[in-house]
């Protein structure tokens, strides 16, 4: 049996009963999380939310988003404010999907879908440009030719965002942190987070009391100075 002890996990799997999954007609669900395709998100009123700051190409490490803003037009802004995202590239055959550009936007404007079954055939088509990343006028993704789209993976591209959305003094926290979206509104929030209706009435913090002077004392007996 010596020889034929290496067979022994091998023999034990061919008597176990097999799974099969019949993709893509039948696929696992998805975690709300999920880090997929990115998508650039609008305002309710349509206003778009990248304000060209360059944050999110400037965190990225493996280099693969490519921004440039640019001056509002005067008497038609394109975004809130003085810039707006005049160019916008993702190239996919860098991106980790790191969601470090989700975390960093100060806007909320980069969020990522569920979206993962997408392949190139030209290089081309792995740089995302700005019109493909924009979500349209009922705030759904723009879907490529060449992106395998299930009826879910353009819900919750906010997800990851609200998660780690900073909740700030502990007088903030469990408040709803985000601002509403082209087609969604205010995403409610997630499970262990305060909803809307159940939120306290705004309470001023104390004046000139920084975060964690309590931690701090409690720390040093002898008191901050």
């Amino acid at each position: 049996m010596g020889s034929l002890s290496g067979f022994r996990v091998t023999l034990e799997q061919v008597f176990k009963p097999r799974v099969t999954e019949h993709f893509p007609e039948q696929k696992r669900p998805k975690p709300p999380r999920f880090h997929g395709r990115h998508v650039l998100n609008r305002y309710e009123d349509g206003m778009e939310k990248c304000i060209g700051c360059e944050l999110c190409a400037g965190v990225c490490p493996a280099q693969c988003i490519y921004v440039r803003g640019a001056d509002n037009p005067p008497y038609a802004p394109i975004a809130p404010g003085e810039h707006y995202g005049y160019v916008y590239e993702i190239n996919y055959l860098r991106c980790i999907h790191c969601d470090l550009c989700v975390e960093a936007c100060p806007t909320e404007a980069i969020t990522e879908s569920k979206l993962f079954e997408f392949s190139f055939v030209r290089r081309e088509d792995a740089i995302y440009t700005k019109a493909e990343l924009v979500v349209d006028d009922h705030g759904r993704p723009r879907r490529q030719p060449w992106e395998l789209w299930a009826d879910e993976d353009e819900q919750h591209t906010s997800a990851w965002m609200r998660a780690t959305s900073p909740s700030g003094l502990a007088a903030f926290e469990g408040r709803v942190g985000w601002s509403g979206e082209l087609g969604y509104g205010v995403r409610a929030p997630e499970a262990g987070q305060t909803a809307a209706e159940d939120q306290p009435e705004f309470a001023e913090p104390p004046p000139d009391e920084p975060v964690g002077r309590n931690d701090l004392e409690a720390a040093d007996p002898r008191g901050t100075h």
